[in-house]
């Protein structure tokens, strides 16, 4: 009969993965098929966690799978949803394996917003499933041993995995069961089980006594190493301490009863009666000491038979001399077990529910690209209209075209007219007027958001920090301070960008200010412009000139300049390309994105000829302006210049003026309505996150305080005390307090006994 150590699941609260995952998708992917698949997907996920974790497991390889294929998917699942970020508001919560409580407290648990204790829990689950499948094997034949052996080793791997990754998983100190220091020992204890096993095997095969001596030896090396450490785990039940201690000195009088037989071979009868009374002295202690936790009767009985006929045939045949124990050689060791390494997929049925889904690397890597993209597009866009701006601007102060226009001196020029009745058609004055009217109220909704969203984490976090006062070390939760930083620095953006976009605003009402003058004259009937404008002595003579002439033909190269930049424009805006690929491919052969490089490589590709040729228009335009600007000089000259005329001529120039600038400040103003508009949204999901997440830890609070107030309520209110010796004789004493119950660690039955 065999004793072997299994290990408890933990267990788990309840966690919805539907809501928040749902609403990632619905907020990242468009509506559409591929949403719905993911969508659906999340549905199946859900459900692999409550078949996983949501009911008790048999001990059986089926429950182990679904355990196994619910792991696999986490590790596929993580890098594909934003988990280390509060958007999900998804808090695990798992209770301490070994910690079942009191009658005055209740077990040791810790809630966190962290996938990576989510899959460290589970990996736990799966060691100590497959431990209680391992010690439920029937070692009566090969296939149960081969099965227990896979199993404890499964097992060990498990543990092994955790003690190795748990700390970097969880950034936050872990409960007991999976420290590191705990987990290190339960995966010696099965290393050392199965190896036992394969004791157990290789006596059934009837090897070599030499070799079953060897492994036998092995086994209790492992069995002294798990000893060693477990005697410093204040955690773990009080029967696993003796019975690793036994199983030590068993494998150890196992190991010298087989090499006993080895010795007889040889012919070496005072070193077999040696490692016999060796074993005898060896089981006699686990006897005296360790009976109620293993059964050694079967094994000290085989010795004894050994050695009493080992002494009989040497007393009376061979008289050998039988040496000290302390002189006896060493018996060999070998080693056939070893921890299953952790290589998801663990499962060989594992199929990726989110296959089709990138990984949020890929996001993220994408997202900068995007940035990245569109920064070199406004960059190469601004530098069009900046040169634009400037044209107009040269062209305005030298009262062009409508100086050429002009040459009567008494009528409105064509240029003027029609810049008049582009600025009435796009609304005039009321037009800006009514858009400048609105952000003030568009801005004052999106503070009013964000300032809602940050006081409902503020009053949270408050609550939090007394409660977190209050009970000390029992609020033992993340702190909300640490779990807002992320939505606190994106409400901090928020604030500077609010900040930022009232400052352009006041540029754009201030240059709004300079011409609304000029724009409202503008706005006027051809016959009040023209009453508008100051008249002049007509300067007909110019008419026909060459100098005339050629300054007509040079505005009109810059009006093919400023068409082909328009042009430029749309082809540039137009350009389109998918990142995807190619840092999907850099992540499956580098494990990293160098999104920088590739992007920067793809943007030169892609924009590589609009930027050069923006760079021979805006110097086409440059050179084109300084013959403009010469030849004006000379047409200046030849112009015949009076007091009146250049009244005139500084009319026309603010009024030309005021048409760039009304063009400007109206697509500044809707680019504002829009901006503010679209900041509404994001602002709206901020909010919204802000509000999920106090929700949760709402909801996770009150929890908590009710399992607190519950365990406070059952303390006891005072010390054991002592009764005065006059109150002794009284028929109902008050012998003390309370005594709390002892509390028990270990499933029942924590020890498996096996014929």
């Amino acid at each position: 009969m065999a004793t072997f150590i299994s290990v408890p699941l933990k267990k788990t609260s309840e966690v919805d993965l539907l809501k928040p995952l749902s609403k990632f998708i619905t907020s990242a992917y468009p509506a559409g098929e591929e949403q719905a698949e993911y969508l659906r997907a999340v549905d199946e996920l859900n459900k692999l966690r409550k078949s996983a974790l949501g009911r008790p497991l048999d001990k059986h390889e089926s429950s182990l799978e679904i355990l196994l294929r619910y792991y696999d998917q986490l590790c596929a699942v993580e890098p594909k949803f934003p988990f280390p970020e509060v958007m999900l508001c998804l808090t695990f919560t798992w209770k301490d394996a070994f910690d079942k409580g009191s009658l005055f407290g209740g077990s040791v648990k810790l809630a966190l917003a962290s996938v990576g204790y989510e899959k460290t829990c589970v990996l736990f689950n799966i060691g100590a499933l497959a431990s209680q499948i391992a010690s439920e094997q029937n070692l009566d034949n090969d296939e149960g041993l081969k099965a227990s052996a896979k199993f404890y080793q499964m097992a060990s791997g498990a543990f092994a995995h955790i003690k190795d990754t748990v700390l970097s998983s969880l950034n936050h100190e872990p409960t007991m069961d999976i420290s590191p220091e705990t987990v290190g020992t339960l995966s010696q204890i099965m290393l050392s089980q199965a190896q036992e096993v394969f004791v157990l095997k290789a006596t059934a095969d009837k090897m070599k006594d030499a070799i079953i001596a060897k492994l036998a030896n092995q086994a209790a090396d492992f069995y002294g190493d798990a000893f060693k450490q477990c005697q410093l785990k204040e955690n773990l039940p009080k029967e696993v301490l003796p019975v690793l201690a036994a199983k030590h000195c068993m494998m150890q009088a196992n190991a010298e009863l087989h090499q006993s037989a080895v010795a007889n071979q040889k012919k070496r009868f005072g070193e077999e009666i040696a490692r016999l009374q060796h074993a005898t002295e060896l089981v006699k202690t686990v006897a005296s000491r360790y009976d109620e936790y293993v059964n050694i009767k079967d094994l000290s009985d085989k010795i004894s038979r050994a050695l009493t006929a080992a002494k009989k045939d040497n007393d009376f045949i061979y008289h050998d001399r039988v040496p000290e124990v302390k002189d006896l050689e060493h018996i060999g060791k070998a080693a056939l077990v070893k921890s299953t390494a952790i290589q998801v997929p663990l499962s060989q049925k594992f199929t990726d529910l989110f296959e089709k889904m990138v990984p949020m690397q890929v996001q993220q890597s994408l997202s900068i690209a995007s940035s990245r993209k569109a920064d070199l597009v406004n960059r190469l866009v601004g530098k069009l209209r900046e040169a634009t701006n400037l044209c107009n601007g040269v062209l305005a102060s030298l009262n062009l075209p409508a100086a050429l226009e002009d040459l009567s001196g008494d009528s409105v020029p064509q240029s003027i007219l029609e810049k008049s009745r582009a600025v009435v058609q796009q609304g005039g004055l009321h037009s800006i007027e009514q858009l400048i009217k609105d952000l003030p109220e568009l801005l004052q909704r999106n503070r009013e958001i964000l300032d809602e969203s940050l006081k409902m984490l503020d009053d949270e976090e408050t609550t939090d920090n007394e409660l977190r006062a209050k009970f000390s070390q029992r609020w033992n939760r993340t702190p909300s301070g640490d779990l807002y930083k992320p939505l606190r620095a994106e409400g901090s953006n928020f604030r500077n960008v609010l900040d930022k976009a009232v400052q352009a605003d006041q540029v754009v009402r201030e240059r709004y200010n300079t011409h609304c003058e000029m724009i409202a004259l503008l706005c006027k009937p051809e016959s009040e412009l023209c009453a508008a404008i100051p008249s002049a002595n007509p300067a007909n003579t110019l008419q026909g000139s060459e100098v005339v002439n050629v300054l007509k033909a040079q505005l009109q190269q810059l009006d093919e300049v400023k068409r082909n930049r328009e042009v430029l424009e749309e082809e540039i805006k137009a350009v389109t390309f998918d990142m995807t690929t190619k840092f999907l491919t850099a992540l499956a052969q580098d494990g990293a994105i160098n999104e920088e490089a590739l992007s920067t490589t793809e943007l030169d590709t892609r924009y590589g000829a609009h930027t050069q040729r923006v760079k021979q228009n805006l110097c086409a335009q440059d050179d084109l302006l300084a013959q403009v600007q010469t030849s004006h000089q000379e047409f200046a000259t030849l112009k015949q210049s009076n007091a009146e005329a250049n009244n005139r001529e500084e009319v026309l120039k603010k009024l030309a003026s005021a048409h760039d600038s009304y063009v400007e400040i109206s697509s500044n103003l809707k680019e504002g309505t829009k901006f503010y508009n679209d900041l509404t949204e994001i602002l709206l999901r901020f909010q919204n996150k802000c509000s999920d997440i106090v929700f949760a830890r709402k909801t996770e609070r009150d929890e908590l305080l009710k399992e607190l107030q519950q365990s406070i309520a059952r303390e006891p209110s005072a010390p054991s005390f002592n009764v005065p010796a006059y109150q002794s004789n009284t028929s109902s004493p008050a012998a003390g307090g309370p005594t709390p119950a002892p509390r028990t660690v270990f499933v029942s039955p924590l020890l498996h006994k096996i014929n």
